[in-house]
Order: structure tokens, then sequence, then C-alpha cells
């Protein structure tokens, strides 16, 4: 069944640390859990005409990014757009690594913020 289009769009980091694959795992279930639609921040940032239109479509949106490069913010406002909710996993206190998964109770605190963002208007 394809994505509804009243679903915000999650865009997340999905670098090497840590961080960046906590993102993903964040924005991959938000999507499997039929919260929001996930797109390819890679293919916004690198100007893929359908991705960007997307992304530009008005519906909103929640940028999860690892650290304070800000990737997923970066590439959407490449194209004007602004997320509706921007989350940075190292302002929650949380270390950047390399080489190390994310412990699984940050997975499960940060996906109940998310919830309840999802479900929050701006």
């Amino acid at each position: 069944m394809p994505p509804s289009p009243n679903l915000p769009l999650v865009y997340s980091c999905s670098g090497c640390s840590n961080l960046a694959q906590l993102a993903n795992d964040l924005a991959l279930r938000l999507d499997r859990d039929g919260l929001a639609e996930m797109s390819c921040i890679a293919g916004v940032g690198g100007d893929v005409p359908a991705l960007v239109k997307k992304a530009c479509s008005g519906r909103p949106i929640i940028a999860v990014d690892g650290c304070h490069l800000h990737c997923v913010q970066n590439c959407l406002a490449r194209h004007g757009v602004k997320a509706r909710h921007e989350i940075t996993l190292t302002e929650y206190g949380l270390k950047k690594r390399y080489g190390q998964d994310a412990p699984v109770q940050d997975f499960e605190m940060l996906y109940e913020e998310l919830q309840f963002l999802v479900r929050t208007p701006a």
C-alpha cells in the first residue's frame, strides 16, 4: 500500500556514526509504524527532481540529524525547505561515536519523543 500524502515526511541522517544510524533507525520505525513517510535526504541533497518535489510539497517534515553538522537540515535548506520539527540527537546528551551502535534504551527513549512530535501540530 502506498504511503498516505497526509502523513508527515521524515528525513534522517544515515552516516557512519552511532547517532547517524540511530537517526536512520528512528525514521525507518516511524515509516514502518505508519506514522510518517520516510523519504531520501541524499536525493534531496543530490537534486533528484522527484525527491526535491516531494520535499517541497508543503507536507510537514521531521528532520532527524545525528549531530551538530545538521546534514538533513542543510540538504532541505538548499531548496528553501525548513522542517516543522528539527531533532538533533546530540542535544539529548548522546555522544557521537564510530564503530559502535547506540544502546537500545536510547532508541526507545527517542522513539517515544518522536511519536509525540508526530502527533503535535507546529
